[in-house]
C-alpha cells in the first residue's frame, strides 16, 4: 500500500472535493459525488482518496520496471508548474498544445524531436553563426516552435507506457489517441466528464492549482522514488 497520513482530510485541505455545477455534471460522473451545496457538486473524497491509491499502486509498478510516464498539463492554472517539476525529475511532458499524432505516429514525432535537438546542438556549438543575421532570426524562430512543441519530450526515447492526465476533457486527444493504441490513461476526473474512459481515473477538482498539485506531487514523488530504486537504475 502506499500510504497517506490522512488523505481525505489532505484532500479537503486543497478543495479538491469542488466538482461544477450541477447542471454541468455528467451523468456517469454522479457516482462519485457525495453531495451537492448551493448548486456545486461536492466530490466524495473517500472515493477520491480511494482512487488516487490505485492510481499510485500502478504508478509504483510502472517505475519499478523503469517504463515511460508521459505527464500532460495544457491547462494554464497548471501547466507552468508541471514543467517545472517535470524537468526537474527528468520526466517527459506536454504543456503547450498536444502534437496530432504524438502516440499514433510516433516515428514523424520522433524526427521532430531528433531536429530539435540537432538545432540545439548546432546553436550551442556556434555552428549557426556562418549564417547572416537574417537567416539566424529565422533558425531561431524555427528553434523556437520545435521547442514549444516538442522540448518537453526530449526524454521520451520510445512510445510511453503510461499517460497522467490533469484534464480529460481539455486533453480529448491525447485520451483517444491512447484508447486507439491501448496505452493506460491516469487521469484527474472533475465531474463534467466520463471518468470511465480512462484507466486509472482519480475523481476530483481539475481547476484548483491546489487540487492538481497534491495529486501531482503523489504521482510525481513515487515514480521518482521507485524508479530510482529499480535494479535497471542500481549501479553495480
Amino acid at each position: 500500500m502506499v500510504a497517506i497520513a490522512n488523505p481525505v482530510k489532505e484532500l479537503f485541505d486543497v478543495k479538491a472535493h469542488l466538482g461544477h455545477k450541477s447542471s454541468r455534471v455528467h451523468p456517469k460522473a454522479k457516482k462519485y459525488i457525495y453531495t451537492i451545496q448551493n448548486g456545486i457538486s461536492i466530490i466524495d473524497l473517500t472515493k477520491t482518496a480511494e482512487f488516487l491509491e490505485k492510481a499510485l499502486q500502478f504508478v509504483k509498478q510502472l517505475a519499478k520496471e523503469n517504463k515511460i510516464l508521459l505527464m500532460i498539463a495544457t491547462k494554464k492554472i497548471a501547466s507552468s508548474k508541471i514543467q517545472e517539476l517535470c524537468q526537474k525529475n527528468s520526466i517527459p511532458y506536454v504543456t503547450n498544445k498536444w502534437p496530432a499524432g504524438l502516440l499514433t505516429n510516433i516515428e514523424t514525432i520522433t524526427k521532430n524531436i531528433k531536429k530539435l535537438i540537432q538545432m540545439k546542438k548546432e546553436k550551442t556549438d556556434g555552428s549557426w553563426q556562418k549564417f547572416v543575421k537574417h537567416d539566424r532570426l529565422k533558425l531561431e524562430k524555427e528553434l523556437s516552435k520545435f521547442e514549444r512543441g516538442y522540448g518537453g519530450l526530449i526524454q521520451m526515447t520510445k512510445l510511453p507506457d503510461a499517460l497522467f492526465i490533469v484534464d480529460i476533457k481539455k486533453e480529448k486527444n491525447a485520451v483517444n489517441e491512447a484508447l486507439r493504441i491501448s496505452i493506460p490513461v491516469i487521469a484527474i476526473a472533475d465531474t463534467n466528464v466520463d471518468p470511465h474512459v480512462v484507466d486509472f481515473p482519480i475523481p476530483a477538482n481539475d481547476d484548483s492549482l491546489s487540487s492538481i498539485e497534491y495529486i501531482v506531487n503523489k504521482v510525481v514523488d513515487i515514480y521518482v522514488k521507485n524508479k530510482s530504486e529499480s535494479p535497471s537504475n542500481q549501479k553495480s
